[in-house]
């Protein structure tokens, strides 16, 4: 997104973020889920460990939240007679299984201004779960995670999980250009804010949920802080590792190809201007004109070094002209990326190919340009030397150059803030980036999430065309029940009915 020019938040974008109060009367700063299925025997003393740790040393007020996935065992008796004995707990239960979906319904309904969840195993110390999410309380991070690649992790676990995770990440680095250390690892938590407009951004409903979730945040440029922890593996753990890594795969394929052709809104998930120190104005420091110039004189002095090595190399096997043709693509391709994120501030996937086309447009004149000047070269003098033909191509390239920046600041990276002023007014009256269903229900400790929208005396309230609405907003007053539409599971492939149950 093209970086605001005013101190106000851009209409769309995240609030900035800032410290959270030490407490609002009724509710918690830190929600923490725990999806489960078919855990009744590890489920009692996970909650019970997790709850004596959190009285003993979280200084906000928390609720730890039992997700259950269609647990076919004990599990549901076991979380509701938690959730009676103990009042920071309630239970969720969910009729479809995937961690995913159970993270994305309890949170899209959570009120607490900080998500987490953990696994029920408690395989990572609980001693870094204040650290995970101080830097959200602080308003100095989006998201936050645990990991067991660090440097100061202590693990313990078999080589295989321990081959398998590595491999994971390596692929990652490799396909997305992901640079957060470890994307599996049980243990994350998220400003209540970036979930609301994140969530309903996430397909998946299995374990990849992390994974896209992170890659998205980051893309978008919201950061993420990292936590090394001290990690035991689970030796009974229920996970299907070859299914897991094959839903794995095809999820980092179509997010890849999401991100490719820049089909995601990641301009929704960005913080206004000032909240990014790099975005502030500073005394002294050139900003607008003189600022992009700066930027793409760098830019064009370093890529034009890039391309001389590279016309260089390739004059060794290959004529001038393709020699020249081929260093210039290159390069161009190369030049528009730095530009399009140092000189004119545009972050995230968002029409990144699109960018890319116009820029290769703008290649194409300066082929023109340089491929011309060698040809008038050869017309002029028919046995060159290698010093004049780099000569004339540093000639020609320096024209290209000041074309290329009026074409880049005028076509390719416009400034849009006069369009987005006209968009601000559009928008006012829809909300697109509802991530789920706001809801409030005095005394409510049940809630149905499936197509029963005919709950008696319910109060429909509609904020306008929202598109992205999980569901219908009811209000029941004095109801112990309310329903949600039918949960699409923010993209719509998902419409079967999800009952769940607070207690």
């Amino acid at each position: 997104m093209r970086t605001q020019s005013t101190t106000g938040p851009a209409s769309g974008a995240l609030p900035a973020r800032e410290h959270l109060p030490v407490g609002v009367a009724g509710r918690p700063v830190l929600d923490v889920v725990i999806p489960v299925y078919n855990e009744e025997k590890d489920l009692e003393p996970c909650v019970l460990r997790l709850h004596d740790h959190l009285s003993r040393t979280f200084p906000y007020g928390f609720r730890i939240t039992v997700a259950d996935n269609a647990s076919t065992d004990s599990t549901p008796a076991v979380a509701g007679a938690l959730a009676a004995e103990l009042p920071e707990v309630r239970s969720v239960r969910l009729e479809q299984k995937g961690r995913g979906r159970a993270l994305r319904t309890v949170w899209s309904h959570s009120d607490a201004p900080v998500l987490a969840y953990m696994d029920v195993d408690l395989s990572t110390d609980l001693n870094a779960l204040l650290p995970l999410v101080a830097p959200l309380i602080s308003g100095h991070s989006d998201l936050a995670i645990g990991s067991r690649l660090a440097r100061s992790s202590r693990v313990v676990r078999g080589p295989k999980r321990e081959f398998i995770s590595r491999v994971y990440n390596l692929i990652l680095r490799g396909s997305l250009a992901a640079r957060f250390s470890d994307a599996q690892c049980g243990f994350k938590a998220i400003r209540g804010e970036v979930a609301q407009r994140l969530l309903p951004m996430v397909e998946d409903t299995g374990w990849f949920f992390d994974t896209e979730m992170l890659v998205l945040a980051e893309r978008a440029g919201l950061r993420i802080h990292e936590v090394p922890v001290d990690w035991v593996d689970d030796p009974d753990s229920t996970v299907h590792i070859v299914r897991t890594a094959t839903d794995d795969l095809k999820g980092v394929w179509r997010v890849g190809r999401a991100l490719a052709t820049g089909s995601l809104p990641l301009d929704r998930l960005a913080r206004p201007f000032g909240d990014d120190p790099r975005d502030r104005r500073l005394v002294g420091v050139p900003g607008g004109l003189p600022r992009q110039l700066v930027g793409f004189c760098v830019v064009g002095v370093l890529s034009t070094l890039f391309y001389l090595a590279l016309y260089s190399a390739f004059r060794l096997g290959v004529g001038p002209q393709l020699a020249n043709a081929a260093a210039l693509l290159v390069s161009a391709v190369a030049n528009t990326a730095a530009n399009r994120r140092l000189t004119f501030g545009v972050r995230g996937g968002d029409r990144a190919v699109r960018h890319q086309a116009q820029g290769l447009v703008v290649f194409g004149i300066g082929l023109a340009l340089t491929s011309g000047s060698l040809a008038a070269l050869s017309v002029a003098t028919g046995d060159r030397a290698h010093s004049t033909e780099l000569a004339v191509l540093i000639t020609a390239n320096l024209a290209a150059t000041v074309l290329r920046f009026l074409l880049f600041r005028l076509w390719v990276f416009p400034d849009r803030r006069t369009d987005s002023a006209g968009a601000d007014a559009v928008s006012a009256g829809a909300d697109a980036d509802s991530a789920g269903v706001d809801t409030l229900s005095g005394g409510a400790d049940t809630f149905s999430v499936g197509a029963d929208t005919d709950s008696a005396g319910a109060d429909a309230v509609s904020a306008g065309a929202d598109a992205d609405s999980a569901g219908a907003d009811t209000l029941s007053g004095g109801a112990d029940t309310f329903s949600v539409g039918a949960d699409t599971d923010s993209v719509g492939a998902d419409a079967a009915s999800t009952a769940r149950t607070f207690r």
